[in-house]
């Protein structure tokens, strides 16, 4: 099957598992995007299980504007593929908590430049990609990996946090948990 042929059934796939209420709520509540389906992250998860992990239909539906997609997208990309260049392109166009959130558990903290990737986002200014690279650092953490430059990562949460919002902020202080309980 190719790229289209796949998306074509992914979005069968969620047209069937829309929640028309959860999706009318995301959009009186600011979510940025031209389309949402409404499909909770459990069920992403499964309909991300139907389908291959594949780079080109990852940054196929990371492109659209479409929250389910753009989760997808996390799912799907593989994460032996997912090197530094792509992962900045994406930070770049990160949209939401929600996707920063998703991308450290599923798919950052599994990628082999994690930590290089997650200390660079933290010395940058965008909150979403800052949130991401907290939650993939704790991620990494939790699962015994070893973080060398532990000071330089506690300079940026105590630089990052008085001007944080309230994901980055949860965010910064589940890290900081986390380098407390390593030391």
């Amino acid at each position: 099957m190719n790229v289209t042929e796949l998306e074509c059934d992914i979005k069968k796939e969620l047209r069937s598992s829309m929640n028309g209420i959860l999706s009318a709520r995301m959009r009186e509540a600011g979510m940025p995007y031209k389309l949402i389906f409404g499909v909770e992250l459990p069920r992403l998860q499964s309909i991300a299980d139907e389908f291959p992990q594949n780079t080109e239909l990852a940054n196929h539906l990371w492109s659209q504007n479409i929250r389910e997609t753009r989760l997808l997208a996390i799912m799907l990309m593989p994460p032996e593929a997912f090197s530094i260049q792509m992962a900045n392109e994406w930070a770049e166009t990160m949209a939401t908590a929600e996707e920063a959130q998703v991308m450290a558990k599923i798919l950052l903290s599994k990628a082999k430049e994690a930590k290089e990737i997650s200390i660079a986002w933290m010395a940058g200014s965008n909150y979403f990609s800052a949130t991401c690279a907290c939650l993939c650092l704790r991620h990494l953490l939790m699962r015994g990996t070893c973080i060398d430059n532990k000071l330089q990562v506690i300079a940026n949460c105590n630089r990052m946090f008085p001007e944080a919002n309230l994901h980055l902020r949860k965010a910064i202080q589940a890290l900081k948990e986390a380098l407390n309980e390593q030391i």
